[in-house]
This record gives structure tokens, sequence and C-alpha cells, in this order.
């Protein structure tokens, strides 16, 4: 009889650990399927975690906003609300401590700090890194930041899917083609 009841919670056990991440793989997917899809200019460079492989570290242009609201602490939790300007790229339209009732898109972000004299809210956008084949990523980081010094008009950014308040990081496209692919053809 103990053997069963071992036996019920090994089978628990083994069903929960791929419960889990498949759920996870299951609501990433469900954003890119369903989302809307921003895209935001960056500033790469490209560091390492030793657990998680190579990946470009994104700077956004869009991390900040002006506001009067002189309240804010690091690390408070703050929904930035989203919008797109006439070249097609994300800019933050309103942000706020409590969720909102609007019908734009939002992410749920983190202060950096707050600058009183200028009224700004910094914020890091929870879609900072884009992991590479561990070959390739310095070759995208070259190329990345071979293109931002050569061009007047940036055309690096990141395309990421949004939906009630979750983003998921899909693509970092260089002069309109996919990093992956533009390192390729650099090769």
């Amino acid at each position: 009889m103990k053997t069963i009841h071992i036996f019920i919670l090994f089978i628990a056990a083994a069903v929960a650990q791929l419960f889990v991440p498949a759920q996870m793989i299951f609501n990433k997917e469900s954003i890119l399927e369903t989302g809307k899809a921003y895209k935001f200019k960056t500033q790469p460079v490209d560091p390492s975690d030793p657990y998680r492989g190579k990946y470009i570290n994104l700077n956004y242009e869009q991390n900040s906003f002006i506001t009067s609201d002189s309240l804010w602490e690091i690390k408070d939790k703050v929904y930035v609300y989203l919008d797109t300007d006439s070249s097609g790229f994300a800019k933050v339209s309103e942000v706020s401590k409590v969720p909102l009732n609007s019908s734009k898109d939002f992410i749920i972000s983190e202060v950096s700090w707050y600058n009183k004299r200028e009224k700004k809210l910094n914020f890091n956008l929870p879609f900072n890194r884009y992991y590479m084949e561990e070959t390739k990523a310095y070759d995208a980081e070259v190329a990345v930041r071979n293109n931002q010094r050569d061009s007047i008009i940036n055309t690096t950014y990141a395309l990421v899917y949004i939906k009630d308040g979750e983003a998921v990081l899909n693509d970092v496209i260089i002069k309109g083609m996919s990093i992956k692919d533009y390192v390729e053809k650099e090769d």
C-alpha cells in the first residue's frame, strides 16, 4: 500500500514539473499569436550570462516619461501605456501606479529613478535581453553597433508583442532584416 502512495506522489510531481514549463511556453506563444506588435528603438551591447548563455542587452530610447507626479520610489511598479508614433515606433502615452481603465496596450515595468528637477520618470522595460546562438551573439552586437554608428536614423529596433501587460521580445531587426539573418548575411 505504501508503494502505491509513493508511486502516485511521483506521478503527481512529474506532471507538475511538466505542467509549469508547458504553461509558461503556452502563455508566451499566446502573446505572440494574439498580442499587438510594437517596435522599440534599441541600443544593444553584448554581455554573457553563465547560466543562460550569450545575449544582446537592449537599452531602449523609450525608457522615460515626463510626469508631475513626484511620489515615485526606485523599484516601484509602473504601468506604462503605449501608442505608436508616425514612424510606427512605440511611444509612451502615459504612466500610472495602478492599472487604468484604458483600451491602450500596457506593460508592467519597474521604476529605475525619478528626476525631480526635470520631472522625468525613468523605468526599466522587462524585455531587455535577446538570447542568441553563442557563436553569433558577438557578431550581432558588432553589426548593431556599426549600423547605429553609420546611420543618421536608427534602423535597429526590437519587435515586441504585448497583451494584457505581458510582453514577449520576438526579434531584433536591423535595416528591415532579422538579426539572425543579418548576421548570416555578413559572414
